[in-house]
């Protein structure tokens, strides 16, 4: 059945629908990534955005239980320009088309993905919309620009607290939209961890006596996070804490810094970065449409450590008075690669020489 995207700028790309039946406004985003297309549509921090693939063929591998990052995706929909009608993997049990039909995810093939990506990197993510063809382009356009779209972390952090039990160091993981990769690293670190809302207070974090605090993945401005700001400016300094992605602008902004929407963002898994200190160059898997802007670094205690080659946004920061360090890409490697896996190891080391630094 033939449906069209229509973009906020006016522009239409008519292809061949699948998935749901059911559209709605979204975001229109791309990645770049190669492989992990089922990470990627379970991934929290595409919270209401529709999904570019610029690899020309998804869905030939299906869908399988293993691959998820949370139990239900919270994506747009999806753009394509061919998905696999028939799979091919021993773990799969339902294919692409089936999933996005069953989680009532919208999907659009057969278009020049490619001018799509162009004209994103040229004029900036924007809002979009499927429609059926016959649907007035000026009417979707005026809804379009009246559709003011919010990624709400609290959409996608959990509910309530629970706990992934293990005999090492105690580890809070503040829940911001958390890919379950994180988790799972930490775990493999044999890390005690107790998962909570993204509204935790800071005295009923410390309450819990922990080792260390992770600040998590998610989706969305983190200036309108205000509270979150607050919370991690009360937790600094009393406690090692280890920031990903949102977690990394949350961070700076609790101390003095300020972020920015970029113009089309990194998401993908293939993205060099280099870190500073030793000069080596990581391929890292990103997915974020904010960034923190260097010169408001210059009255902050937080130093770069970590630098994108590609455009030269900052990718990590460092406050080694208060034992905590953060990185804007996603080291737990889900979808890969695993250069950035040394990160949880440098976790530990922190929260080792943190207590060394106590005894003293």
């Amino acid at each position: 059945m033939k449906r069209k995207l229509v973009l906020e700028n006016g522009t239409e790309f008519i292809g061949e629908g699948f998935g749901s039946n059911e559209f709605t406004v979204g975001e229109v985003v791309f990645t770049t990534g190669m492989t992990g297309y089922q990470e990627t549509l379970s991934d929290p921090s595409f919270h209401k955005q529709i999904i570019t693939f610029t690899y020309p063929l998804i869905g030939n591998y299906g869908i399988n239980p293993s691959d998820f990052e949370s139990l239900n995706p919270f994506i747009g929909g999806v753009i394509v320009h061919e998905y696999a009608k028939t799979e091919s993997h021993w773990q799969s049990e339902i294919n692409f088309n089936e999933y996005l039909k069953r989680q009532n995810i919208p999907g659009l093939s057969q278009i020049d993905t490619r001018a799509l990506v162009k004209m994103i990197r040229t004029k900036g993510s924007m809002k979009g919309k499927f429609c059926h063809l016959e649907e007035n382009n000026e009417e979707v356009v005026k809804l379009l620009k009246n559709t003011e779209l919010k990624h709400h972390v609290a959409e996608v952090s959990t509910p309530r607290a629970y706990n992934a039990p293990a005999e090492g160091y105690k580890i809070v993981l503040i829940d911001y939209g958390m890919k379950k990769s994180i988790l799972k690293e930490l775990s493999s670190h044999r890390c005690d961890v107790v998962v909570v809302p993204y509204n935790t207070d800071a005295q009923t974090i410390l309450q819990l006596n922990p080792d260390g605090i992770m600040l998590s993945n998610g989706p969305g401005d983190p200036e309108e996070l205000t509270d979150c700001i607050k919370i991690i400016r009360e937790l600094s300094g009393k406690v090692p804490i280890f920031g990903i992605c949102l977690g990394h602008q949350l961070y700076a902004l609790a101390h003095g810094a300020k972020t920015y929407k970029m113009l089309f963002g990194h998401r993908g898994a293939n993205h060099p970065v280099k870190e500073l200190i030793t000069n080596r160059v990581h391929i890292t898997s990103q997915n974020h449409g904010y960034a923190v802007d260097e010169k408001s670094l210059e009255k902050t205690p937080l130093e770069i450590t970590h630098s994108a080659l590609n455009d030269g946004t900052i990718e990590g920061l460092e406050y080694r008075e208060h034992y905590a360090f953060t990185v804007q890409y996603h080291p737990e490697s889900s979808p890969g690669p695993n250069d950035n896996e040394y990160l949880f190891d440098r976790f530990i080391d922190l929260i080792e020489k943190f207590k060394e630094s106590k005894k003293n």
